[in-house]
């Protein structure tokens, strides 16, 4: 705290801003991270917990101030590292089984009553030997998809409203992977929530889920309708995983192949991996593994195994769209850091749900991932908003984890 003072007050004097001019109009903008903790144990620990940890943490990512008389706000201090875990404080660590709907609001319920009690207050504090005053922001981003359903109420990420942002279903999204706008909001989601317990127009069940899109418990922390960079790279690597296997089967050409073809389309797979890549098949997919595996390098390996040259070809393609795409939510100001990637991101996901909905038809005909629907159709209105996604990534958490 004493050095983002020190910070804050040598900004201040760049700025030219007097020091009696800015007592009042500071505001704090804070990332909130909240995750579980299993996966901990087993990779860094002695073995299995039987109770799951969760950690809830924040980042300090900005302090702004609007001086006297003045039109603009300036801001005065900026987290440098947003996704360090330096910068991750903890706050609430938590034995709790996140699915554990109850028992989570219960633990949280306290963090909850006093940042509502925060946002409507201000703190009083002293720098440069004056009293400041300060407003704060909180934007919960740090969440995987399975946390923002828990926190806002939505069902389970195997329902059919597949998506955290808009109303669409599944099938929906399947159709029409590109053109979609962010709907969503905790405000709503309490509206949906009182229509679902109260079933006002005595429907059936099946009318009142469809009507409240999805919510099914009350919403009890408000998330900022985003996309989490971490956990977008390590659902899409997943997939990608899924269709390497395919490709080396040619499920294109089959209907419904059993599990032991499908075993040994993943044993060659995993074989090749390690031998020409040095990827060691993991249990459950980490952010390491999605990095190595998303690479052209990688497909080049993979396509040794592919029969068909034009299937190779389709295959090539699609990880260099997707390569193309990935820094555009990587980046912490993609407008500085990718600015040609940013411009082309609406043309390349484009063609890459092209590809989807016609060369790999027999994985996407009426279904898509939900993190692949959100790369695809949410990720220009995310950067055009919020100016960034990589920068209010869960990373900092994760990596504090260890």
């Amino acid at each position: 705290l004493k050095i983002r003072r020190r910070t804050s007050m040598k900004k201040l004097r760049e700025c030219g801003l007097e020091d009696s001019a800015c007592t009042s109009g500071f505001s704090c903008m804070i990332k909130e991270f909240c995750d579980r903790m299993e996966g901990v144990s087993e990779k860094h620990g002695g073995g299995h917990v039987p109770e799951k940890p969760v950690r809830f943490s924040f980042t300090i990512m900005s302090v702004s101030v609007l001086a006297d008389r003045a039109e603009e706000a300036v801001t005065i201090f900026r987290e440098p590292k947003p996704n360090s875990e330096l910068s991750c404080k903890p706050l609430c660590l938590m034995f709790v089984d996140e699915s554990d709907h109850e028992t989570l609001t219960a633990v949280l319920g306290p963090v909850v009553a006093e940042r509502n009690a925060m946002k409507q207050s201000r703190l009083i504090l002293s720098m440069g030997g004056l009293p400041r005053s300060f407003r704060f922001q909180f934007r919960g981003t740090g969440y995987d998809e399975k946390m923002v359903r828990e926190m806002e109420g939505l069902e389970a990420s195997g329902s059919t409203y597949i998506c955290t942002l808009c109303d669409s279903s599944r099938a929906e999204a399947s159709r029409n992977m590109v053109l979609h706008s962010i709907t969503r909001s905790h405000d709503e989601n309490l509206e949906r929530y009182e229509i679902w317990r109260t079933n006002p127009f005595s429907e059936s069940t099946e009318e009142l889920r469809d009507r409240v899109k999805g919510v099914s418990a009350k919403p009890f922390m408000e998330t900022h309708p985003t996309l989490d960079a971490l956990h977008c790279d390590i659902g899409n690597a997943t997939e990608f995983y899924k269709i390497f296997q395919d490709e080396i089967g040619e499920v294109f050409k089959k209907v419904n192949p059993p599990r032991e073809e499908r075993r040994s389309w993943r044993a060659a797979l995993d074989k090749q991996l390690r031998k020409k890549m040095k990827l060691k098949p993991v249990m459950r997919m980490n952010g390491n593994y999605a990095r190595r595996l998303m690479t052209q390098e990688t497909v080049e390996v993979v396509c040794e195994l592919v029969p068909s040259e034009e299937r190779r070809e389709a295959l090539r393609e699609v990880m260099g769209l997707y390569i193309q795409m990935k820094p555009v939510w990587r980046a912490s100001c993609p407008a500085k850091e990718c600015p040609d990637q940013l411009c082309r991101y609406s043309f390349n996901s484009q063609r890459f749900a092209d590809l989807l909905s016609t060369t790999f038809k027999y994985r996407y005909n009426g279904k898509i991932t939900n993190y692949l629907h959100k790369t695809l159709a949410h990720v220009p209105e995310i950067i055009e908003r919020d100016g960034s996604i990589g920068a209010w990534a869960s990373e900092g958490n994760e990596s504090a984890n260890k």
